[in-house]
C-alpha cells in the first residue's frame, strides 16, 4: 500500500513557502523599527510616509470599488502613466470624514463604517515625486512618522476580532503607560485568497 502521508507533507511544505515568497514577502513594506516588544505586542518607530489614498465603506473590506480604484492608480491611472509598485501593507481607518472624494462628499459616518483605505507608496517613487492621482476620488497623502502600539493578529478583519484586538491593544498600551494621540489604524499584508490562519493583521494606534 502507498504512503499518501510523507508526500502529502512535502506539498504542504511547498505550497506554503510557495505562498510566501510570492505574497507579502514579494513586496516592498512599509519601514519601521522596533522600540519594543512583548510576544505579539509592539511599540514601533515609523519613517514618514506617502500614501494614496481613496474612501471606503469599511466592513466591505475593499468589494466596494476601493481597492480597485487604489490598483488603478498604480497600474498608471495617474497624471504621469507611471506603473507603481504594489507594497504593503494596506492601511484603513474607520469612522473618519470622506476630505475631498468627489465621489462622497458626506461627511463623517456615525456609523463608524465610512472610513478610507491607502496603500504606501514605495520610497523611491515618494522620493522622486509621486504622480498625480488620475481620479478625483483617489489622493495623495501624508502620513507622518511616529511611535505607534500595534498588535498583529491572524484571521479575519471582522468586525468581533477588531474590536477584541483594540481592547487588548489598549489595555497592554495602559500597563505601558502608553497615551494615546491618534485614531486607530488596520494594516492588512495578504491578498484576499489567502486563508485565514496564514493573514498577517495588525491594529496600529499612535502614541507619544
Amino acid at each position: 500500500m502507498l504512503n499518501y502521508g510523507i508526500p502529502a507533507v512535502f506539498l504542504g511544505i511547498f505550497g506554503y513557502f510557495g505562498w510566501k515568497f510570492t505574497a507579502r514577502n514579494a513586496y516592498e513594506s512599509a519601514r519601521y523599527s522596533v522600540v519594543r516588544t512583548e510576544g505579539e505586542f509592539e511599540v514601533r518607530d515609523y519613517a514618514d510616509l506617502i500614501l494614496v489614498s481613496t474612501s471606503m465603506q469599511f466592513d466591505a473590506q475593499g468589494n466596494d470599488g476601493s481597492f480597485s480604484r487604489l490598483f488603478r492608480y498604480i497600474s498608471g491611472d495617474n497624471g504621469q502613466q507611471q506603473k507603481v509598485a504594489m507594497t504593503t501593507p494596506v492601511f484603513m481607518q474607520k469612522g473618519v470624514p470622506i476630505l475631498s472624494d468627489k465621489a462622497d462628499t458626506s461627511g463623517p459616518d456615525t456609523n463608524g463604517q465610512r472610513g478610507r483605505m491607502a496603500f504606501v507608496v514605495p520610497e523611491e517613487v515618494a522620493a522622486g515625486g509621486a504622480p498625480v492621482p488620475g481620479s478625483e476620488s483617489v489622493q495623495l497623502r501624508e502620513r507622518a512618522g511616529g511611535k505607534f502600539a500595534a498588535l498583529r493578529f491572524a484571521g479575519r478583519m471582522g468586525d468581533a476580532a477588531l474590536n477584541q484586538k483594540e481592547s487588548e491593544l489598549r489595555e497592554w498600551m495602559q500597563q505601558q503607560n502608553l497615551t494615546a494621540v491618534g485614531p486607530v489604524e488596520y494594516a492588512g499584508y495578504d491578498p484576499p485568497w489567502t486563508p485565514g490562519f496564514l493573514r498577517r493583521n495588525e491594529i496600529l494606534i499612535r502614541v507619544e
